[in-house]
């Protein structure tokens, strides 16, 4: 099998937006790839679900008012099962009365927007939560073993993932001669990072 040569967006930290109205879910969107983000949007929270069960993202941005099932049951359902108890999620709603806020974070929302919002307050929330849940994704660019296989061989060839530690070591053997910092550097228990 051949290696896959596209640049992938695995390499970015993950986020599903969830949210029916389509203007926003494109503004999200856009604003947010801009960022660096890879994001996927959906607009009910059944499709929610399913999508999260294909693919884990790294963060849900969620609206609580979606159609087929609300958001704060998505956010139940999601903390009630152990692949998804931590997954960081954002709630990003209208409804802003004091009861709502503390019913969202009571069910498991790590943070709680209300609309209207800026981009750039929602973009600072989004980083301090995965600095807080998952160190590695907010400090730049790092990567777990398991995305650069993913990004380099897919999903569908099997690879160990001791194989990228023998490669990330010739890679640096091979930058030896380079002066300055390594440009690949551990993150423990997350990963990679490049130092460029």
């Amino acid at each position: 099998m051949s290696m896959n040569t596209e640049p992938r967006r695995a390499l970015s930290p993950t986020l599903l937006v969830v949210e029916d109205e389509d203007s926003l879910a494109t503004l999200l969107q856009y604003n947010l790839e801009k960022e660096g983000y890879g994001v996927t949007v959906c607009a009910d929270g059944e499709e929610a679900l399913i999508r999260i069960d294909e693919h884990l993202p790294d963060l849900v941005i969620l609206d609580w008012m979606l159609p087929t099932v609300s958001g704060i049951e998505v956010c139940r359902r999601l903390r009630q099962r152990p692949e998804t108890r931590n997954l960081p999620i954002i709630m990003l709603t209208a409804r802003s009365e004091e009861s709502d806020r503390i019913r969202g974070l009571d069910t498991g929302a790590d943070d709680y927007v209300v609309k209207p919002f800026s981009m750039s307050e929602l973009t600072a929330r989004l980083r301090a939560v995965l600095r807080r849940i998952r160190p590695g994704l907010a400090e730049g660019r790092v990567f777990s073993r398991e995305q650069l296989l993913d990004a380099v061989w897919g999903s569908d060839v099997y690879v160990e993932t001791r194989t990228v530690d023998v490669h990330i070591g010739r890679l640096r053997r091979a930058l030896g001669g380079v002066t300055g910092p390594d440009p690949i550097r551990t993150v423990r228990s997350a990963g990679y990072s490049l130092n460029l």
